[in-house]
């Protein structure tokens, strides 16, 4: 459970009243993503407020009109969904950098260079978006986002996102810990054997080619054979 002095307030206004929750700043956005979230660290205490500040507590009566129950997380759930939560400009800033960074991630992890073939690394992302003074939004998560960044920053340098089919064959003696990288990296489409070597076809991201091969040559002591299927 989140401490009162960490906690901020997430408030509704609608018919008339006005309804509060005392939460922790991260996981209540987190919530407003519709992620998964322990109602125990979310909140700082168990009741809806009139005025938190006050300590005054919102009524039966106020709850009953406007969400037809008082029970608990179902008010939680709509002052979280359809009002907004408070943040210091600290606690701002923080979140809004950490939302950029995962942007910046998810788009090195799934875009290339057109023209070459070849990933962005994660600060040529960062320095376009400066550049295309793309804004980050506080609501929106960040899958939410990327879309409409790719747009603001394609004029800035060229990129678009894309996937690789990659026949693998990995030697015999390195193949039962290969798996876990092969996984980790992308979907496996196919897989066989040739004398105990292990054949696979993946789709990957484009944009993790290079730590793919490096993850595997380093596995395999550059044993590992790799080709991008065109």
């Amino acid at each position: 459970m989140v401490s009162l002095d960490s906690a901020v307030i997430a408030r509704l206004k609608t018919h008339g009243e006005v309804f509060e929750i005392l939460v922790d700043p991260d996981l209540a956005l987190e919530y407003m993503e519709n992620k998964s979230v322990d109602f125990n660290e979310l909140l700082a205490i168990n009741t809806i407020f009139k005025d938190a500040k006050a300590g005054e507590k919102a009524s039966e009566q106020s709850m009953n009109k406007v969400f037809g129950t008082t029970e608990f997380r179902s008010i939680v759930d709509k002052i979280l969904k359809k009002g907004e939560v408070h943040l210091t400009t600290e606690q701002r800033k923080k979140i809004l950098e950490d939302k950029k960074k995962q942007i910046i991630a998810i788009i090195a992890r799934n875009a290339i260079n057109p023209q070459t073939n070849t990933p962005h690394p994660p600060g040529r992302i960062e320095r376009a978006m400066e550049e295309a003074k793309v804004s980050i939004s506080m609501t929106k998560s960040t899958k939410e986002q990327v879309d409409s960044i790719l747009r603001e920053i394609r004029p800035i340098i060229p990129i678009k996102f894309a996937t690789l089919n990659v026949a693998v064959k990995i030697p015999a003696q390195y193949a039962g810990s290969s798996y876990k990288i092969l996984r980790e990296f992308g979907e496996v489409k196919k897989e066989d054997w040739d004398k105990g070597d292990l054949l696979c076809l993946l789709e990957i991201p484009a944009g993790l080619q290079d730590e793919f091969y490096n993850r595997l040559n380093n596995l395999t002591h550059g044993e590992v054979k790799i080709k991008v299927l065109r």
